[in-house]
This record gives structure tokens, sequence and C-alpha cells, in this order.
């Protein structure tokens, strides 16, 4: 593989529910011991291993992958995959994108023609945060749970029938594939940082329990023993996004939550959940739910 040969991520900041997957391609593939072409692609691959071995050469590592382990391939980088098991190799393989932003027609338009490469037909791959954060391509290896590999099968039966509605089925199972990979892959940088991660890991449950609290810049620093800057760093590191985002979506919740569930007033539920300006708690919900708190307390009870 020529590691001179640029590489291309496009990227795109968004939030989670903004994300809209479409899938191009599902199915399962048992293959011989061989080696692929280089190749690069315009959408986003996630290759998973059901028995026998492969191998993936990509940004010059070369990465192994026995039954049970899952790469993500993204788009615009290259890579060469390579069946190393005998007598073969059971995959399950999943073209998509994240905003569905790619048009496929066929499997050919899978794949970047060496010759040209078009900018604008690249997928984007979703990121959480202003850098790369939680990005799926930052540790392209997973070992996916029971119920990660469970909605991958799901997904592929559901493309391969393609029944009535299977677009909305397929977007539905590839969210939660998505979710899923994104949550072993948070425990593995608390594992991974060890005491640190242990840490980070018991103030954000207590920040979880009591949101109506001040947890400030200093509090939290002073509860790690860091200074300011390290203490948010190392928490945005551990929990994929910085403090003050955190505590404001366990804030938001709880405040629907409140809002659905009770009778307290809007000035009630907003010094509920740490908020003593009504107008101030106001505008933050209706930035984040995109109506009112009371037009959303009416909403809920309509529905």
């Amino acid at each position: 593989m020529n590691e001179n040969r640029p590489l291309s991520v496009k990227t795109r900041t968004a939030p989670f529910a903004a994300w809209s997957p479409s899938i191009h391609y599902a199915q399962y593939q048992t293959l011989s011991p061989c080696r692929f072409p280089v190749r690069r692609l315009y959408d986003f691959e996630l290759l998973y291993v059901c028995h026998g071995e492969m191998a993936t050469t990509m940004n010059g590592q070369r990465y192994l992958l026995s039954a049970g382990q899952l790469i993500f391939l993204p788009c615009g980088v290259y890579h060469q995959n390579e069946i190393v098991s005998a007598p073969e190799a059971k995959l399950m393989g999943i073209h998509f994108d994240f905003f569905s932003d790619v048009t496929i027609q066929k499997e050919e338009d899978l794949i970047v023609p060496e010759e040209e490469m078009e900018w604008d037909k690249l997928a984007a791959e979703a990121v959480t945060g202003t850098d790369r954060g939680l990005a799926f391509s930052a540790d392209p290896i997973y070992s996916p749970s029971v119920e990660c590999v469970q909605a991958m099968e799901q997904l592929i039966h559901e493309f391969a029938r393609r029944s009535l509605g299977y677009e909305l089925v397929c977007k539905g199972l590839m969210l939660e594939i998505l979710a899923q990979l994104l949550r072993s892959q948070m425990a593995r940088r608390i594992t991974g940082v060890s005491e640190h991660g242990e840490r980070v890991k018991r103030l954000a449950e207590r920040m979880d329990a009591a949101p109506a609290e001040d947890w400030s810049g200093r509090r939290i620093a002073a509860e790690l023993q860091m200074s300011v800057d390290h203490a948010a760093k190392l928490f945005r590191r551990i929990i994929g996004v910085p403090p003050g985002e955190f505590l404001r979506s366990i804030r938001h919740r709880e405040a629907c939550r409140m809002l659905r569930d009770t009778d307290w007033t809007i000035e009630e539920v907003g010094a509920h959940v740490g908020y003593s300006d009504i107008h101030y708690f106001s505008r933050l919900f209706s930035a984040n739910e995109g109506i009112s708190p009371r037009a959303y307390r009416k909403l809920s009870r309509i529905l």
C-alpha cells in the first residue's frame, strides 16, 4: 500500500438528533483466504467477523480481527482487507452514511475510482464535538455487544427482504448500532485511563443524580483534585462532551420529565433543575426543544 497517497477525511459536527443514516449495502459474506485490492470508499462500512480471521491495513497500521470483532472503515481513506483464516471467514458487511447525504445506485458507486475522487460525493462522518471527540474512526476496532450484533443481523435481514417500510426499520437499527458502538467506545476510554476514569465516571453519576447543584468548573476541578483546565479536558476525554454540555443535557432531560409528570409551575421546574431565573430557563429550554416549557407540557398531555 502506498502510504504517500493523500488521505481524505470529511467530518460534520452534529447532535445525535440530526443523525439520519441510510443503508447502501448489507449482507453476509463467506470468503476464502485472499487479499483484496487497496481501495477507498465514498461511504462507511462496518465489517464484523462472525467466524474466522481477517486483517485490514489502514493508515500505516495492520489490524488483525478475530471472531466477535468489528472494524469501522471511514470514507476517503485508503485501506486493504485480507482474509487470513482457512478454509474461510464469515463476515457481516454494512455500508451506510450518517446523514443520507450519499446517492448510491449500484455497488460500484461505493468505491472511489483511482483516477479521480469527487470530494462532494464523499459521505461525512458524524462527530459530536468541535474536535474528533467520539469519532468512530478515531479507534476503529470494536468488540460489539450481543445486542449490537443482533441489531446488525436484523438489519441485514430487513435489507435483504425489502418489505414495506424496510428503510425506516433499517434507519432505526443503524442508529441503535451506532449508539451501542459509541457506548462501548466510551467504556473503553474509561477503562483506559484507570483511576482518573473511575473518578470522572463517579463524578458524572453524581451530577446526573443532583443536576440542580452548582457544578461549576471550580467545583469539578476541586472534586477531581486538578486544575480547572485539566479537569475540563479530562472530563471531555472520558465522557465525550464538556462538563457544561453534559450538565445542560441532564437538566433538560429532568425538566422534560417534570413538565410531563408533575403539576409544578414553570418557575418551580426551572428551580428544581438548577435555574433560578425563569426567563433564562425558558430560553434554554426553547433552544433545546424548539418550543417553550409551557407548550411542551401542553403537547405532552395531549399526546
